[in-house]
This record gives structure tokens, C-alpha cells and sequence, in this order.
């Protein structure tokens, strides 16, 4: 069935013959007739929903994309349609097609979820700007002026504003200066990596504590006075072997006891625990 799209207003009346095939679509039981008929009406006004799709072309979703959300919508209201109404099927398949646009929009475009209330706040913001914009151009409308218009408090005002502009989040990769090459990402806060260090020092601190006391004093020559092992072994009256064993010895037990295992780390009631030295000399 070839058919031409129609060009009229919502508040005009259907054709006679629009009415008929919207009577007999109803009348008909399910079946493949009945299926080509609704795909022939959805085929004759689908070129209503696309323009009504490139309305809302400009706010951040693909054209293709809402010209399959606007076909949704005249697939319920070809489904819904009763011309005994009194209703022209213009009059209404648009509202239904707007309806499910928004709906789009208001559910499935947001990047993060947004209360309903600020989302009807967002719209009522843009709508009072589309009006207010060009009666106060140059300068853009004031919070009082929108809400004057809109009959909202300047608080609510400000949320529709804020959201106006948090649609889609940000990428962390856009320049905020293409001299400086400076993006979102540089501006956000970091980790202050002091906090770990803190935590790793007390830790480290018990640990050593544990030691016996001739290990915590290698420890502490080696490490924070950067003596050779040479020298300790001179000092201490042993072989440098030695002192290179006891030290690998001693930071395996130190990183054991900090990851927390006490069996490994050498505790009182593990196997072999050797005893251990007064704490008399501390690192």
C-alpha cells in the first residue's frame, strides 16, 4: 500500500480515509492482515515522527538514535489510537511521540542519576531561557527574571542552572586550555601519598620493635646511618656473610609481621619463635 506522508496541523481532522484504515485496523482480529495495515500507517506517518525527532537533534543524543525513540512513540500511538473519539490521530500521536522523547531524555541520557524534581527544574530553566534569551540579548537572563517567568523560587532557579550545564559528565581528557594543554584531570584532587607513608612507618615501627635487639641495631647501621656491611661486620665481630644473612633475615620477618601473619613473622606461639632481646637499642 503506497501511501504519502500527511502535512497538516494537530488540530486539524484526519482524512476521511485515514479514519477508515484507523476503523478497520480496529475492527480487524489479530492476523497478517491486521499487520500490514499498522505497518502501512506507521510507514505513512513515520515521516511526522522524524520531524518531530530533529526537534531535540541538538541536545547531545544522535538524530538516528531519536528517530527510533519518536518510532516507538507512533507505534503506541497507532496501538492506541480510537477514532471515535473525536481526536484527530495528529492531534493525538504528537503528544504521545513528545512524551516518549522526554521520556528518553529524562531516563536514559543522564550520565549520572538525577532526581526527578531537578530534571523538571533543567527543563523549565532551558524552556524560560528560549524565551527570556532574546529580550534581554545581549546579556543572558537573571536568576530573578527566570524565575518571574517560570514561577519558581531563585534557589530552584539555580539547581535548573546547575543542571543545565551537568547533563553528561565531564571527561577527565577535556582541555580547559589548549596553550597550557591543562584538562579537567589536572584540576582534581589526588591521593597525598604522606597519608600512606604515615601508615607504612608505624607499621614498620612495631615490626622492628619485635626484633631481636643485635637485628634492629644492624638494621639500623645499615639503613639509616648507610653503613657497609663491611664496617658492621667489623663492629659487631662477624663475618660479612653473616651480617648479609641476618639482614635478609630481618626485613622477611619486619615485611611478614606487617602483612600479619603471625606464624611467619616469628610470634610467640609459632614453631621455632626465637627469643627475642630487649628492646634497648631502636632504629
Amino acid at each position: 500500500m503506497k501511501t504519502t506522508a500527511p502535512r497538516r496541523f494537530p488540530d486539524e481532522p484526519d482524512s476521511p480515509r485515514t479514519t477508515e484504515l484507523f476503523r478497520r485496523l480496529r475492527a480487524m482480529p489479530g492476523g497478517e492482515e491486521k499487520r500490514r495495515l499498522r505497518g502501512a500507517l506507521l510507514e505513512e506517518w513515520l515521516p511526522m515522527a522524524r520531524r518531530l525527532a530533529a526537534r531535540y537533534q541538538d541536545c547531545g543524543e544522535q538524530y538516528e538514535d531519536l528517530c527510533q525513540v519518536a518510532a516507538l512513540g507512533l507505534l503506541k500511538a497507532v496501538d492506541r489510537y480510537d477514532p471515535d473519539r473525536g481526536v484527530s490521530f495528529a492531534g493525538f500521536a504528537v503528544p504521545t511521540v513528545l512524551g516518549e522523547l522526554r521520556r528518553h531524555f529524562r531516563d536514559n541520557t543522564w550520565g549520572l542519576h538525577v532526581p526527578r524534581r531537578v530534571q523538571e527544574l533543567r527543563s523549565a530553566v532551558r524552556a524560560a531561557l528560549q524565551v527570556l534569551g532574546p529580550l534581554t540579548a545581549p546579556r543572558a537572563p537573571t536568576v530573578e527574571e527566570l524565575a518571574a517567568h517560570t514561577s519558581l523560587s531563585d534557589e530552584e532557579v539555580r539547581r535548573g542552572l546547575e543542571a543545565l550545564h551537568s547533563y553528561r559528565p565531564a571527561s577527565l581528557e577535556e582541555l580547559l586550555n589548549a596553550e597550557t594543554r591543562l584538562t579537567v584531570g589536572d584540576r582534581q584532587g589526588v591521593t597525598e601519598p604522606g597519608y600512606v607513608l604515615a601508615e607504612n612507618r608505624e607499621s614498620v615501627r612495631r615490626a622492628l620493635a619485635g626484633l631481636p635487639a643485635r637485628e634492629r641495631l644492624i638494621l639500623y647501621l645499615r639503613f639509616f646511618l648507610s653503613r657497609t656491611q663491611r664496617s658492621i661486620a667489623a663492629e659487631l665481630g662477624l663475618s660479612q656473610m653473616h651480617v648479609s644473612r641476618l639482614i635478609t633475615q630481618a626485613c622477611s620477618r619486619v615485611r611478614r609481621d606487617v602483612e600479619g601473619d603471625p606464624v611467619a613473622s616469628g610470634a610467640p606461639d609459632a614453631p621455632g619463635a626465637e627469643e627475642r632481646g630487649s628492646p634497648d637499642v631502636t632504629p
